[in-house]
């Protein structure tokens, strides 16, 4: 039980992309992206409004039609319009995650404890998975930061390699590793969910970071950067709702 805490979920989406052009307002399986992700924070938010003193919404954009969609599906939000100096494709997330949090608590004259940033580009989750994410801040004594993964399809102690400075490729991490057994376990970062303790927010620094995982299923999780990942994911979404799966979002 966590009573008495606030916390404040984020959307945070650019009108432009480099990567798949209008990404955040597109239709994904017949309905706008930002759909998916405005369910699971419903459903979040109905089945645990009463172990909150407070579970809000506010959604930082640049985007007319962003907001149009979301205005459309009837969630209530607060509005926090993008920044100029914050709207750039070399602006780090979190930076914008922070301002979302710093602007809403001047609207609402409220702290949040905890702050869930949903991406849009990664509308199949489960509610499960937002549980688990922020249960890992709630559960776990000093962690402050939590996000969502998958299981490394590769491993940079073995198959990822990069450019040395003397030109010539190497393996990632160089190791005396023999086997794939013997090296840490590795994860992807799926940039689907990130959960972030107050404190951490303000200061995210390496030194101060105390994070969690919470483990997602990869086949379903992909991070939408191209147009081949946008039709695939339709073609997984489509099969796992036949299924009975990722129902929470539909």
């Amino acid at each position: 039980m966590v009573y008495g805490m606030n916390i404040l979920f984020t959307v945070c989406a650019r009108a432009g992309s480099k990567g798949v052009a209008g990404k955040n307002v597109r239709e994904f399986c017949q309905k706008p992206i930002v759909y998916y992700t405005l369910n699971v924070y419903e459903k979040y938010s109905a089945k645990h409004k009463n172990e909150y003193s407070e579970i809000e919404l506010a959604v930082n954009t640049d985007s007319q039609l962003l907001l149009d969609q979301i205005d459309s599906k009837g969630v209530k939000y607060i509005y926090i319009d993008r920044k100029k100096e914050l709207a750039g494709d070399s602006i780090a997330k979190g930076d914008v995650i922070k301002d979302t949090l710093l602007e809403t608590e001047k609207r609402t004259n409220k702290n949040y404890d905890i702050v869930v940033d949903l991406d849009l580009t990664s509308p199949l989750r489960n509610v499960s998975d937002v549980e688990g994410t922020i249960s890992q801040i709630i559960q776990n004594e000093g962690c402050n930061f939590s996000y969502s993964v998958v299981e490394a399809r590769r491993s940079p102690y073995f198959n990822m390699v990069c450019k040395k400075e003397n030109g010539f490729f190497e393996r990632v991490i160089s190791s005396n590793y023999t086997a794939r057994q013997q090296v840490p376990e590795c994860f992807d970062m799926n940039a689907s969910i990130y959960a972030y303790a107050r404190d951490y927010l303000m200061d995210m620094s390496i030194e101060n970071r105390f994070a969690k995982i919470w483990k997602m299923k990869d086949t379903a999780v992909l991070d939408i950067d191209s147009e081949a990942d946008f039709e695939l994911m339709e073609i997984i979404a489509e099969y796992y709702w036949k299924q009975g799966k990722y129902l929470d979002i539909i």
